[in-house]
């Protein structure tokens, strides 16, 4: 009963949160396998940002509780955003689960793992679903555990937990809570300890990353508890490059555009939510910016930092996004040139604002609006990628390539994938590449160095 397979539903917090929880697991004597079928425990960690990613949790243990029906003694754990969004009555939908966990008590799963085994094995009915959604003062500090003695060449590290933000169409204060900052002394430790196992990139997490500490931690010298956090990583023997996601428009202040240039471990890389290119549209989602704010943070970037790339977050089809809207943030997505983006139809999420509104525009309005999107996306990073062909790079190499034999995968200083002939030794080393071919994900190259 030690075999547990974790499957992650949604964003790189979720993915954070998996992550620690496998590493608690094992260092409690659970086997994290990498296959369901091998598993005596499925856990899924699930997301609630939209309906889509609801249902699929939803069906994913439906078919679970199948198997279950054959083999008693398989177990079946549902965690994260949707455990907390739907609470006790996701049980009328799921009645076989055994374990629903919130997202302030992943920290919890590896007791109450071993309270449902000991139960189990012991003499008598089969336990109740065990639920556990409780609020818990300082959660934001159990998420901390990586693998032991497991090398991460990139690494995610959540500093806080939580939004205090209100968008309309958003349901993560409800699913993660107030904003809570982990202290800057934890945070650093914890990438030390992952510069001293071989990790050389750390991305920084948080629902609003940039309002890191805003409320309980103080400005040093004008300069954000953010940006602080930003120069002590900085300065992190091992670690060669940094990251963070998902900023807010609201909380790009100068100190923050200033680190660009400055510290020289933060990478020409920014992803940067627009949501909506129509300033009535952002205000009817309580986005407190308007879409000119966006443009001018964006130039202060560049100007800053000139080779900046940079995705975004692009909701198309809110409650009473007319063509007019639509047209406006098409004009935004095509001037802006974003490298990458998430382009998401609308779905109302229960308890938020906007949930009144209904979801009036239909889908196939939806689905015209995402394909004009991405067939601008595609254009723009494409154009951005075929303008590295004949330039060198320097790759940060993360593995084998799924496909090609002798092919590794790395990313650019951009978060541009390159794939290139290499070898195992490579794997963790900044290496420079010479860019031959491009496409719209993925550029080739080839090794500057001889006989490497």
């Amino acid at each position: 009963m030690n075999r547990v397979y974790i499957k992650t539903y949604g964003c790189q917090m979720n993915e954070r949160d998996s992550e620690a929880v496998a590493a608690m697991l094992r260092g409690r004597g659970y086997s994290i396998v990498a296959e369901e079928a091998e598993a005596d425990v499925v856990l899924l960690n699930t997301c609630s940002v939209r309906d889509q990613a609801e249902q699929k949790a939803i069906g994913k243990a439906g078919h679970l509780a199948r198997r279950k029906k054959k083999d008693p003694n398989f177990m079946i754990g549902v965690m994260g955003c949707m455990a907390q969004n739907r609470g006790n009555d996701l049980l009328d939908k799921l009645p076989d689960l055994d374990l629903l966990v919130g997202t302030q008590k992943f920290h919890a799963v590896p007791d109450h793992l071993d309270n449902l085994i000991a139960s189990l094995q012991g003499q008598g009915p089969r336990p109740a679903t065990l639920v556990d959604l409780a609020e818990e003062a300082g959660s934001q500090n159990t998420i901390r555990d990586h693998v032991p003695d497991q090398r991460q060449v990139s690494a995610f590290v959540s500093i806080m937990q939580g939004c205090n933000m209100k968008c309309s169409y958003c349901i993560v204060p409800k699913t993660r809570g107030e904003e809570r900052g982990r202290p800057i002394d934890d945070i650093v430790a914890e990438v030390e300890e992952l510069a001293a196992k071989g990790t050389r990139e750390v991305t920084l997490l948080g629902q609003i990353v940039n309002q890191y500490g805003i409320r309980e931690f103080p400005f040093a010298d004008g300069k954000s508890p953010f940006v602080q956090l930003l120069e002590r990583v900085n300065e992190v023997p091992g670690i060669e490059r940094i990251r963070f996601t998902s900023p807010h428009p609201s909380g790009f202040k100068q100190d923050l555009i200033d680190c660009y240039g400055r510290l020289d471990k933060l990478c020409e890389y920014i992803h940067f939510p627009m949501q909506s290119g129509s300033n009535r549209i952002l205000k009817e989602m309580r986005r407190p910016y308007t879409i000119e704010k966006f443009r001018r943070i964006l130039d202060a970037m560049r100007e800053r930092c000139p080779d900046l790339y940079i995705s975004t977050d692009v909701i198309v089809g809110f409650p009473g996004e007319t063509e007019e809207d639509f047209a406006l943030t098409r004009e935004a997505f095509e001037q802006i040139g974003f490298d990458m983006a998430f382009i998401f139809k609308y779905s109302v999420r229960p308890d938020t604002t906007a949930a009144p509104l209904g979801d009036p525009i239909s889908a196939e309005i939806k689905d015209a609006r995402n394909k004009e999107l991405l067939e601008i996306l595609q254009q723009s990073s494409l154009r951005r990628n075929t303008s590295l062909v004949g330039t060198t790079q320097e790759v940060l190499v993360e593995g084998p390539a799924k496909r090609g034999e002798g092919m590794y995968l790395g990313r650019t200083r951009g978060y541009r994938k390159v794939v290139f002939p290499g070898s195992e030794r490579l794997v963790g080393e900044l290496v420079p590449v010479e860019i031959d071919e491009a496409t719209v994900t993925t550029l080739t190259g080839r090794l500057v160095l001889a006989g490497v």
